[in-house]
C-alpha cells in the first residue's frame, strides 16, 4: 500500500449508482482503492486513499454524478497515519500494551473514519480497528488503546465529531479491560 496523506469516503444509497461512482472516482484521480464494497442495509461504500488533492478530486467526481443517493461522504486531508492500518485491520498489538480501551460507535461508517481521524490527533492512543460497515448494519466502530486518560481524551474528540455530524451511537471507556476481552483484537 501507498503512503497516503488522505482518505475519502462515500457512502450511498445504491449498490448501482455505488459502481458507477466508483469507477468514476477512479478514472478522475489518482487514488487507491481501500474498501468498495456493498454493506449493510443494501448500501454501498467507497473508501480512497491518496494524496489531498487526488482524494478531493476523486471525491468530488463521485459526488457529481451519485445524485440523491449519497448517504454521507468525507474527506479528512492529512488524516492520521493511524487510520490506514487501523481501517486494513493489520495492527499488531502485544497483550502487554492493551491499556484502557474506547469504544465509539457511529450510525455510518463513513463518521467513524472522521472521528477516528479527531481521535488519533487529540490524543496518544493507539487506533486498533476501524471496522466499517460489515456484520454491523451499516454502522462504523472503532477501537483504541492507551492510558486511561488518553483514551478518555481521544474518545471525547471522536465522540464531539461523530455528535457533529448527527451520527453518534455510543462512546464508551473501559480503563481496565480484561485480557479475554482485548483477545478478539490482538
Amino acid at each position: 500500500m501507498s503512503i497516503h496523506k488522505s482518505v475519502g469516503a462515500i457512502e450511498l444509497s445504491s449498490v448501482g449508482i455505488g459502481y458507477l461512482v466508483e469507477d468514476e472516482m477512479l478514472k478522475a484521480a489518482k487514488v487507491e482503492l481501500l474498501i468498495a464494497r456493498t454493506i449493510c442495509s443494501g448500501k454501498y461504500l467507497i473508501v480512497v486513499g491518496g494524496s489531498v488533492s487526488d482524494v478531493e478530486s476523486g471525491i468530488a467526481a463521485g459526488l457529481r454524478i451519485s445524485g440523491e443517493a449519497v448517504i454521507d461522504h468525507l474527506v479528512v486531508p492529512n488524516c492520521h497515519e493511524q487510520i490506514f492500518p487501523a481501517l486494513g485491520q493489520s495492527v499488531a498489538l502485544h497483550p502487554d500494551e492493551a491499556g484502557a480501551l474506547g469504544v465509539l460507535e457511529t450510525f455510518s461508517g463513513t463518521a467513524v473514519l472522521a472521528a477516528a481521524d479527531c481521535a488519533a490527533k487529540a490524543a496518544r492512543v493507539t487506533l486498533i480497528r476501524i471496522h466499517i460497515a460489515m456484520a454491523l448494519g451499516g454502522k462504523g466502530l472503532c477501537l483504541m488503546t492507551g492510558s486511561v486518560s488518553d483514551v478518555r481524551a481521544g474518545m471525547q474528540a471522536a465522540a464531539e465529531e461523530a455528535r457533529r455530524r448527527g451520527l453518534l451511537v455510543s462512546d464508551v471507556v473501559i480503563p481496565r479491560p480484561s485480557r479475554e476481552l482485548f483477545s478478539d483484537y490482538l
